[in-house]
């Protein structure tokens, strides 16, 4: 009899155990995928959209800087193409023995309308060598701030410039504290 008792008692009692959650008090890892930007894929983007890799490594306070950048030197080329193309357009309407163009009382001599042309043709080809150089400085830049930012930077690597007060002299001075902890 007392052996049906116990033997009941736990059988009846396996349906608690099993209820119950043994995983239910640990912690679960959280396993957190590390997907850093790319710096060719920011490098990339950059070089369809002037801007777009800075959008897309989290720097979009750049992009006005970009299209300011390449808007100027734009601005500059078109500029210098129109005056280059006026000048040149009354320089060869002088050589052919035209005098009715708008400069005739301002510059009377034909070589200072060939140094105004040489001048805009000289800025408009710089002007766009600062296009090309603006839009590969936007690309570059694009690359070399998403690659820094999977570089470790917190306080344990520091470089503090301080005003430091020399209690011998009475002094202040500026003092440049590098700080590196183990």
């Amino acid at each position: 009899m007392i052996f049906r008792v116990i033997f009941l008692f736990f059988f009846l009692n396996t349906g608690f155990f099993f209820g119950q959650q043994l995983n239910s008090k640990k912690k679960r890892k959280i396993n957190i995928i590390n997907d850093p930007l790319a710096p060719s894929k920011a490098a990339f983007y950059s070089a369809i959209i002037p801007g777009l890799g800075q959008v897309y490594s989290g720097n979009s306070w750049k992009v006005p800087l970009v299209y300011a950048a390449i808007g100027s030197a734009v601005y500059g080329y078109v500029y210098n193409k129109n005056e280059y193309n006026k000048y040149r357009g009354i320089y060869k309407r002088r050589i052919a023995g035209y005098t009715d163009d708008e400069f005739i009382d301002l510059i009377p001599q034909n070589e200072k309308i060939l140094k105004g042309m040489n001048f805009h043709k000289k800025y408009r080809d710089m002007s766009f060598i600062f296009i090309i150089g603006t839009y590969m400085l936007n690309i570059l830049e694009a690359n070399v701030s998403t690659h820094l930012m999977q570089f470790n930077v917190n306080n344990d690597l520091s470089f503090k410039p301080i005003i430091d007060f020399e209690p011998i002299s009475e002094s202040q001075s500026l003092a440049i504290k590098i700080e590196l902890k183990f």
